[in-house]
């Protein structure tokens, strides 16, 4: 059993930054016969960029996305040279693992091994519209411009979800913009000069991005009822903007842009707000038969955050900044409305971002450490950045993580919840680490469930090694390991699959699983 002290270290965090008193009572223990109810979605995620290059067939038409920042930027001699890009250097359309000739076998081992009834992954916007879409309005006229081969594709995998009986769930930005909206390169290089300029081109980017969400729900709405607009917006900003680091950076890596950071906060709540209004105009079929043509959320990365000292009162309050600014500042914006433009615990309520949000979709890794400062060292971003970027340290596995985080988003939010990504990087020797994480994270997600929280669903992060951002294939995130070296690219399940299969195919974590990986008492 862990003492209420150890969980109120990061609960107290939680709820002080919302406001709530820390719980008194002890968490009473998990049961040992975890179920899943009927209607309870078990799936996998990938994003597009991740996993579709590297196709086995040489030159396969439409396998590359060459139109992508994230392409340019992880493939350019000027950013793969730079020391602050912190990148791998590797090539997407090299090393991927060709999801994108390849989406039919996957989606059998989806269905048929791992026993899923639904499925998460991205429509690439630098593919729909490879060429800009200024000045192009209406879906006739953009769909004259549209790339016919990739919108073929895209219906392709959709009915191969349908005929096996998959629910899809689609991203429709999951962190790439096309290079005809960001320059990411020269934005590495010069930030004050270079252009397109991406989120830092708010209106532009943020009526594009709108206008391409509209089309493509026009265009898929006879298959797809589930969108989410924006995939992880906080690392896009924390990544791109203030710490890009070894650990994960993101075009275009620049470090503490504090201005421009304030910037694209502001950009990717409007943008989420945008999208969804479109999305609800142009999807007006309902796919699934349950009275709604559409039902439109989001997938942000909610992080819990101790202090490095729990006796120390700077490292404590650092703490809940830090919780404020990596989680609710965001989440309040989107779910209520509530827009805190300068980042300083004082927000404005705004009617055009209030209202836009049918469901939340929870990523959740491990939690965070940070050490607090007498003085915000941050101050053009946020008078609550007691703390030092650079200085702020993954914790420990905490599994007991994720249904904090799910407890705290059903009382702040009150929105059906998702576990929409949820994963680890799998050792080179397939050992037993990840069915055991798979089963620990899972025992405290049917918890949640058991105790009343809307969770709908739980998508593990990833189905497929695959191409993790600037880290190329160093991380192995999939159920289905991928030699990026191997010209075929044939996936190999990992023990951890077989145990994703059991958990799927009975509804439930039996007791032998339990016995195999404890979870937390």
């Amino acid at each position: 059993m862990r003492t209420v002290f150890r969980l109120a270290i990061p609960m107290m965090i939680l709820l002080a930054a919302c406001g709530e008193d820390p719980p008194e009572a002890e968490v009473p223990e998990l049961a040992e016969d975890l179920s899943f109810p009927e209607g309870f979605l078990f799936g996998t995620a990938i994003g597009g960029f991740q996993v579709d290059m590297g196709c086995p067939t040489p030159g396969l038409g439409g396998c590359v996305d060459n139109g992508s920042d994230w392409y340019a930027f992880a493939t350019s001699p000027a950013t793969t040279g730079s020391a602050k890009a912190y990148l791998s250097g590797q090539d997407p359309a090299v090393v991927g693992p060709g999801f994108w000739e390849l989406y039919d076998m996957d989606l059998d081992r989806a269905r048929g091994e791992l026993h899923n009834g639904a499925f998460r992954f991205s429509i690439e916007w630098s593919r729909v519209f490879p060429a800009s879409t200024e000045g192009i309005t209406g879906y006739e006229a953009l769909r004259a411009v549209a790339d016919e081969a990739t919108l073929a594709h895209y219906h392709a995998m959709l009915a191969g979800l349908r005929v096996r009986g998959m629910s899809p769930i689609v991203t429709l930005n999951h962190g790439t913009l096309p290079g005809w909206i960001h320059d990411s390169v020269g934005c590495h290089l010069n930030l004050a000069a270079c252009s397109p300029r991406g989120w830092l081109d708010r209106e532009r980017t943020v009526a594009e991005i709108a206008k391409y969400a509209a089309f493509v729900a026009r265009e898929f709405g006879a298959d797809v009822d589930r969108w989410a607009t924006l995939n992880e917006p906080f690392a896009v900003l924390h990544a791109g903007y203030l710490a890009p680091s070894v650990e994960r950076s993101h075009p275009p890596a620049v470090s503490l842009a504090l201005g421009e950071a304030k910037e694209v906060f502001v950009a990717l709540v409007e943008a989420h707000a945008r999208m969804y209004d479109a999305v609800k105009a142009n999807d007006v079929v309902d796919a699934d038969g349950d009275g709604a043509p559409s039902d439109v959320g989001l997938v942000y990365g909610m992080t819990p955050a101790s202090p490095a000292e729990p006796t120390n009162t700077l490292d404590v309050k650092a703490a809940k900044n830090l919780f404020y600014l990596y989680n609710l500042a965001y989440l309040d914006a989107v779910a209520r409305g509530e827009l805190d433009a300068e980042l300083a615990g004082k927000s404005a309520r705004r009617a055009d971002l209030e209202g836009r949000m049918d469901w939340l979709g929870v990523t959740y890794r491990a939690p965070l450490t940070v050490k607090g400062t007498s003085v915000p060292l941050l101050h053009e971003l946020s008078p609550l950045g007691t703390f030092d970027p650079f200085d702020v340290r993954p914790g420990a596995e905490d599994p007991e993580g994720l249904y904090e985080m799910l407890s705290l988003a059903q009382r702040s939010y009150g929105l059906p919840l998702f576990v929409a990504g949820n994963g680890l990087d799998h050792p080179e020797d397939d050992d037993d680490a990840g069915p055991s994480y798979l089963v620990r994270h899972l025992a405290w997600a049917s918890r949640a469930v058991r105790e009343g929280i809307d969770l709908r669903g739980y998508f593990f992060w990833s189905l497929l090694d695959g191409y993790a951002w600037n880290q190329g294939t160093n991380r192995r995130h999939g159920l289905y390991a991928v030699d990026p070296a191997d010209p075929q690219k044939n996936r190999t399940p990992r023990k951890t699959a077989e145990t994703y299969g059991l958990i799927a195919e009975e509804r439930r974590i039996s007791p032998e699983l339990l016995v195999a990986y404890p979870a937390p008492r």
